[in-house]
């Protein structure tokens, strides 16, 4: 439990030190680099590459290698961050409005605040989702329905368990040692997302022997230091030239032993807020983000 504690610990100083870094004429890149360089200053290590998703782009999206993208006034910045102690896994997410979406943000943030107050042992998890999706509609905005909160694990960021952001009749109920993110997204659109372009972000699907030398050494440094979690190619070109990085990265997707990400932009391009903590379920219920 100590490594939970510790990752979550880090996971709300990274949010709250990302916040301040999401100004007008910043690049997107140097905010992601700079909340990942602190996670690793405070002792933890990522649990995925930040996402810096921007306006209807409600998630998955990592700046690329050097990427130039900029913030501008009127964006709707949504920080998705993820920390790891020993592989013990924490998320948390938060919006950063640049321009006038006060009450959209505010959505989903007393979503979170009010579903949380819900968490309990016994508690069914279409309770929390109807819980977001009524405090959501009660500022007059949809609920992202396809996409949903979950369990937390030891290397495992999504690991069985979803906590829907409505009622989708699911009466699983939470159990005592669950950890849960619960993630409430708000959308003045119609409350879907589609798969967008892919976005750079890859994860490790299936282990198999691959011939080409230069994307063995990349696969053995993906297994040692990010195991089954998602990672990027800004990290991996710290330790490997560029085209090393991208051709070995194109043999070990087409050979199904990795697979990219996609960005998920809400399908009727509405404007999209975030809020999300992650959650100890016990007799005493403990906010770990």
């Amino acid at each position: 439990m100590k490594d939970y504690v510790k990752a979550g610990e880090i996971a709300k100083k990274a949010r709250e030190y990302g916040k301040g870094l999401v100004k007008v004429d910043v690049k997107l890149f140097d905010i992601a680099e700079k909340i990942e360089e602190k996670i690793r200053e405070l002792g933890g290590e990522c649990a995925f590459p930040v996402d810096v998703s921007v306006n209807e782009v409600a998630a998955h999206y990592s700046p690329k290698v050097n990427e130039e993208t900029k913030l501008v006034k009127g964006d709707l910045v949504k920080l998705d961050i993820g920390v790891h102690v020993n592989g013990k896994v924490t998320d948390t997410a938060c919006t950063v409005d640049l321009g006038d979406n006060k009450k959209l943000v505010e959505a989903s943030e007393k979503a979170l605040e009010e579903a949380i107050k819900l968490v309990k042992v016994g508690v069914s998890v279409n309770e929390i989702g109807k819980k977001i999706q009524e405090v959501i509609s009660s500022y007059g905005f949809s609920p992202i329905k396809n996409l949903s909160g979950h369990s937390v694990g030891e290397y495992m960021i999504h690991a069985g368990l979803t906590i829907p952001n409505f009622d989708n009749g699911n009466e699983t109920k939470l159990k005592k040692g669950d950890v849960i993110a619960i993630e409430p997204f708000a959308t003045e659109g119609i409350g879907k997302v589609i798969e967008g372009k892919s976005c750079g972000v890859y994860r490790l699907v299936e282990k198999k022997s691959v011939r080409d030398r230069n994307a063995r050494k990349v696969l053995d440094f993906i297994e040692e230091n990010y195991k089954t979690l998602p990672f990027t190619e800004r990290w991996l070109v710290k330790e490997f030239s560029l085209f090393e990085v991208r051709t070995s990265l194109r043999f070990l997707e087409k050979d199904g032993i990795i697979k990219e990400y996609n960005l998920l932009p809400e399908e009727s391009k509405g404007m999209v807020s975030q809020a999300e903590k992650t959650v100890y379920v016990d007799d005493e219920v403990k906010i770990l983000t």
